[in-house]
């Protein structure tokens, strides 16, 4: 399936309101979950269990989520570090060992603030300015998209 048909299959997700939009056509199956709070919309490409048969859509038709209110907590503001890579998000070295850092924590740049794995190698993130963690945005052992946000040092 091709990029273009994607980009097209997500606007329409996002502009008609439904939660989950799945599509099979032969091998090649896509399924695209409007996230929580986000709003943002997740893609997974994996081969179809069917054999090769006719195009199938999918639609579960779901209220759209009402945007959170904005007056309830302060935006954020400080200097964001993103992930450099795709792969899955550690907050430490290694199960039940410490994080590397907490929100509120100083850092300085250079220093390790968290791991991610890409094809079973760890690689450290470090922080790329002097500061103090204001918000972790990701939760440990979830997957990260190449530019995600983070962290957020103020």
């Amino acid at each position: 399936m091709d990029l273009r048909k994607l980009k097209k299959l997500i606007d329409l997700v996002e502009e008609s309101g439904i939660a989950e939009l799945e599509i099979t056509e032969g091998e090649e199956k896509v399924k695209i979950v409007r996230g929580g709070s986000g709003g943002r919309e997740i893609v997974v490409l994996s081969p179809s269990a069917q054999g090769a048969g006719p195009p199938a859509v999918q639609a579960a038709a779901a209220p759209a989520l009402a945007p959170a209110p904005e007056d309830k907590a302060p935006a954020l503001e400080g200097h964001i570090v993103k992930a450099p890579m795709v792969g899955t998000f550690y907050r430490s070295g290694s199960p039940g060992a410490k994080p590397f850092v907490e929100v509120g924590d100083a850092v300085k740049a250079g220093q390790p603030i968290c791991i991610i794995e890409a094809m079973k190698l760890m690689n450290e993130i470090e922080a790329d300015k002097d500061g103090v963690i204001k918000a972790v945005m990701v939760e440990n052992g979830q997957p990260v998209e190449y530019g995600e946000p983070l962290m957020m040092i103020g």
